[in-house]
């Protein structure tokens, strides 16, 4: 890829994280939260938004070093001590309807050799901080969307055999591919793939299962039971302002909300979870009764118990999603070792909070939790069971089973 291809790869993908990620009406306003080597990447996304015609855009920049700075020089004191100012701009900005655009590209592995516990317990002081901020993003109050810049310590890490230019370029070839930025109008592109989400959206909404069953090659033999009058979503979402945006830029996942105390079998992760700045590897969970009764890893074992340990909705589901195995990011054979990507390569569950939109209503807490929602959580930490051998069947409420996927892929009757 020549230098002019790729710089207009590049300003493609910021108009889409604009148009099609946020969908930024006239007069709106964004804030980017980007990493420090994204200015490029951050200065585009502004441009553009300026085009589409934003009245204010706000960027702040990150630098993960300054975390690692704190967990290995810091005391116990600085690692538990945040200001009651923390969130105080990002709560401002959202009551001010402010849409969030959230550019990624952390070395999945920079905090490896820190104590879990102290990152537990700065993590969890964090969310506790930012919890009205997550909140509204969950509740899609205002719209959001996530995109992702290719570092060299993330390309590095994905890469490890490539020198590091090539490296770099190579994540982004991939990225440019699986968001669709690499096609002459992205836009219209992914205008034709929500219109196919939609269709896997409306048909499972008007099934209505009481649970789901996935059973894969690795061990995975787990029912989901879902939560009462749940929503399947999936690619485009409207917020509460009236936006239609696409929250995460690759999607390809149908998901809902499964019943916090109707989830029974066993999980069995079929790739590698990137949480807390460190890798957790051969995951394998028992749930009975909604509950993770027996959990393991081969890798970072610590950390996925203090991920559990966080609260109680911590080891109960708050998401079940179904990809299949030929979506793009599972094409690219690229293991991207960060959610955003790797979730949209396998389908999977998560850990903790739901999402109120999986279930109808569910803005009202009593509603939800009606439902059977899982909703009282301060973590979501998607990981991924599915693989090209992975069936799924949809479970009436009369027992009947109706197959979803055989073999990775989607087998339902016109679609």
């Amino acid at each position: 890829m020549t230098s002019s291809d790729f710089q207009a790869r590049l300003a493609r993908y910021a108009e889409l994280l604009v148009r099609t990620g946020v969908n930024l009406p006239q007069g709106g306003k964004v804030r980017v939260s980007a990493p420090v080597e994204a200015t490029e990447l951050a200065r585009l996304v502004a441009r553009a938004a300026y085009r589409a015609g934003a009245a204010d855009v706000r960027v702040t920049y990150h630098d993960p070093h300054l975390g690692l700075a704190l967990f290995e020089d810091g005391s116990d004191d600085a690692v538990n001590h945040l200001p009651a100012w923390h969130a105080q701009e990002a709560e401002a900005m959202v009551g001010d309807g402010y849409a969030s655009i959230g550019i990624i590209g952390e070395d999945p592995s920079l905090l490896a050799g820190v104590d879990p516990a102290r990152i537990a317990a700065r993590s969890k002081l964090v969310a506790q901080a930012m919890r009205r901020v997550s909140e509204a993003s969950g509740s899609f109050r205002v719209n959001w969307t996530v995109g992702a810049m290719a570092t060299p310590a993330w390309a590095a890490r994905v890469y490890p055999e490539l020198p590091q230019e090539e490296a770099v370029a190579r994540l982004w070839d991939d990225i440019f591919t699986v968001t669709r930025a690499d096609q002459p109008d992205p836009v219209a592109a992914w205008d034709a793939h929500l219109t196919r989400l939609e269709r896997l959206t409306t048909h499972l909404n008007g099934r209505q299962y009481a649970a789901v069953h996935l059973k894969s090659d690795l061990g995975t033999d787990l029912t989901v039971g879902l939560a009462e009058h749940h929503v399947w979503q999936g690619g485009a979402e409207t917020a509460q302002n009236g936006v239609r945006g696409v929250p995460n830029l690759p999607t390809d996942e149908v998901f809902t909300a499964p019943h916090r105390d109707r989830v029974d079998g066993v999980a069995v992760a079929s790739k590698p979870l990137s949480a807390r700045g460190q890798l957790i590897e051969g995951i394998r969970m028992r749930f009975e009764a909604g509950r993770a009764v027996e959990v393991s890893a081969t890798r970072g074992e610590e950390t996925l118990k203090a991920l559990i340990a966080t609260d109680e909705g911590a080891a109960r589901l708050g998401e079940v999603a179904l990809v299949p195995a030929s979506a793009p990011v599972a094409q690219t054979g690229t293991l991207f070792l960060n959610t955003l990507f790797d979730e949209n390569a396998a389908s999977h569950i998560a850990l903790g909070r739901c999402y109120p939109t999986n279930v109808q209503g569910g803005t009202d807490p009593a509603t939800l939790d009606a439902a059977g929602g899982n909703h009282d959580s301060l973590i979501h930490v998607d990981w991924m069971i599915g693989t090209p051998a992975t069936d799924v069947d949809g479970i009436t409420h009369d027992g009947t089973r109706e197959p979803l996927m055989r073999a990775g892929e989607w087998v339902i009757e016109g679609l």
